[in-house]
C-alpha cells in the first residue's frame, strides 16, 4: 500500500538482526584478544567459563521449576512434569554442561579448589543479579519479543478488527458504492479508516474539523453474527471541503479499536501510559496494514489515514489529511489480472525474418481455428522404425545426394 509522505517517519519498521550481528562481531574480537593475551591457558579458561554459564543458567531454571511445579502444576501444565521441564530449563544448556563434565571425567582431570570456588562465586553473582532484576530483559528486548510473537495488545485488536468487521464489510463495500454512485459520484470507492495517534476517536469527525460533515449512509449490510440475527453494519459518507472550497465525498470512519486503547490509558488498573498507547497505535497501524494487504478480499478497498496528534490544535488538519489521501489515489493504478492485458500498450512492429514468420503463422492458423474447441487428431498406424528421408534443398533440386 502506498503511504502519504511523512507516515514513514512515524510508523516503526520491524526490528532487524543488527544486534545479533554486532554481538557476534564483538564476541569474535574478544576471543581473538583473549587468545593473544593468554594462549596457554585459553582452552582451560574457556571450558571453565562455559561450565560456569551452564551451571548458573541451570540453577536459575531449577528455581523457576520449583515455582511452576509447586504452585502451577495442575492449572498450567495439567500435572505433566515434562511440560514444566521444557518451559523452565534449556535442554541445550544442560547437554553442554553434561558434555563438559563427561569430558573432565574421561580425561582423568578434575577441577581444582580454585576453579570450583570460581564456579560457585559466578553462580552466586548470577543468581543474585537475576533475582534482583539487574540481568533482566531491557524494554527493547521485551518489545521485540512481544512483536515477534504477536503478543501486543495492538496485534489482538488489529486481528479482531479484521476478522470481526473488515473481512466481510470491505468485500461488500464495492457493491454498496456501485449502487450509490448511480446517484452521486464519490471521490474514492475505498473505505478510509482514520487512526489518530492519541487514540482519541470522537463519535463525530465534525467535532474535530467542521470541514468534514456527514452526508448520508450507504445501504446496510445484514449478517447473522454470533447468535445475533440480522446484525446491521453500515458505513457513512462524508463531505469534505477543501481550503479552496472544493468538495470531496468519500466513505470514512474511525478505527473503533482505538477507543479501547484510549480507555485503557485512562484506567489506572490497566497500567497503560501515554507512551505505551502511542506505540500500540503505531503497531496497530502497521499490523492492520499488513493484514489487509495480504487479504485478497480486502486489498485495494481501504485506505489507512494516520492522524498525527502534534497537529491537534489546527482546526482543519483532518480535512487536509483526508484530501491529501484522496488526491494521491488519483495517480494510483490498480489492475486486475483479467483486465491487465487490456491496458497494455501496442507492441513495437516486428521487422525482418521474425515478421515474415509470424505472418505465415497467422495465415496457417486463422482466428476461428484458434478460438474453436480442441479436437483429437489420429494418424494411421505405421512402422515403428522407418528409413531416413532426405529433406535438404539440394536433394529436392538435383534428385541426387552430394
Amino acid at each position: 500500500m502506498l503511504t502519504v509522505v511523512g507516515e514513514d517517519a512515524l510508523v516503526p519498521r520491524p526490528r532487524s538482526r543488527l544486534p545479533v550481528l554486532c554481538a557476534f562481531a564483538l564476541a569474535a574480537l574478544a576471543l581473538v584478544f583473549a587468545l593473544l593475551l593468554d594462549t596457554e591457558q585459553f582452552n582451560e579458561r574457556a571450558r571453565l567459563i562455559v561450565l560456569c554459564v551452564g551451571f548458573e543458567t541451570t540453577l536459575y531454571g531449577m528455581c523457576l521449576f520449583a515455582e511452576e511445579w509447586i504452585n502451577h502444576s495442575k492449572q498450567r501444565y495439567h500435572g505433566k512434569i515434562s511440560r514444566i521441564f521444557q518451559a523452565c530449563l534449556n535442554t541445550h544448556v544442560i547437554l553442554g554442561v553434561a558434555l563438559i563434565i563427561l569430558q573432565l571425567k574421561l580425561g582423568g582431570g578434575s577441577l581444582s579448589y580454585e576453579q570450583l570456588s570460581t564456579v560457585c562465586l559466578t553462580c552466586a553473582v548470577y543468581l543474585l543479579s537475576k533475582s534482583m532484576g539487574i540481568l533482566g530483559p531491557t524494554p527493547v528486548e521485551i518489545s521485540e519479543i512481544c512483536e515477534v510473537r504477536k503478543m501486543n495488545v495492538a496485534h489482538g485488536l488489529a486481528w479482531s478488527f479484521y476478522t470481526g468487521y473488515l473481512k466481510f464489510v470491505l468485500p461488500d463495500l464495492e457493491n454498496k458504492v456501485t449502487e450509490y454512485t448511480t446517484r452521486k459520484e464519490l471521490s474514492s470507492p475505498r473505505l478510509h479508516i482514520l487512526l489518530p495517534l492519541n487514540a482519541a476517536a470522537p463519535n463525530k469527525p465534525e467535532d474535530d474539523d467542521n470541514h468534514v460533515v456527514f452526508h448520508e449512509n450507504l445501504p446496510e449490510l445484514e449478517l447473522n453474527r454470533a447468535g445475533v440475527r440480522q446484525r446491521s453494519y453500515k458505513n457513512s459518507i462524508y463531505k469534505i471541503t477543501g481550503e479552496n472550497n472544493e468538495t470531496y465525498y468519500c466513505v470514512l470512519e474511525y478505527a473503533t479499536p482505538l477507543q479501547t486503547l484510549y480507555q485503557m490509558s485512562q484506567d489506572r488498573n490497566a497500567g497503560f501510559g501515554e507512551r505505551e498507547r502511542k506505540e500500540q497505535v503505531l503497531l496497530f497501524y502497521r499490523t492492520l496494514s499488513q493484514i489487509l494487504e495480504n487479504s485478497l478480499e480486502c486489498r485495494n478497498r481501504f485506505r489507512l489515514v494516520l492522524i498525527d496528534d502534534e497537529h491537534t490544535g489546527e482546526p482543519h488538519y483532518l480535512s487536509r489529511e483526508i484530501i491529501k489521501h484522496l488526491n494521491q489515489q488519483k495517480g494510483e493504478i490498480h489492475m486486475n489480472p483479467v483486465q491487465e492485458h487490456e491496458h497494455l500498450g501496442h507492441p513495437l512492429p516486428e521487422e525482418g525474418a521474425v515478421a515474415d514468420f509470424n505472418r505465415n503463422l497467422d495465415g496457417a492458423f486463422s482466428e476461428d481455428q484458434m478460438n474453436s474447441l480442441p479436437t483429437l487428431m489420429f494418424s494411421l498406424p505405421g512402422p515403428l522404425r522407418s528409413g531416413p528421408v532426405e529433406t535438404t534443398d539440394d536433394y529436392g533440386q538435383h534428385g541426387t545426394r552430394r
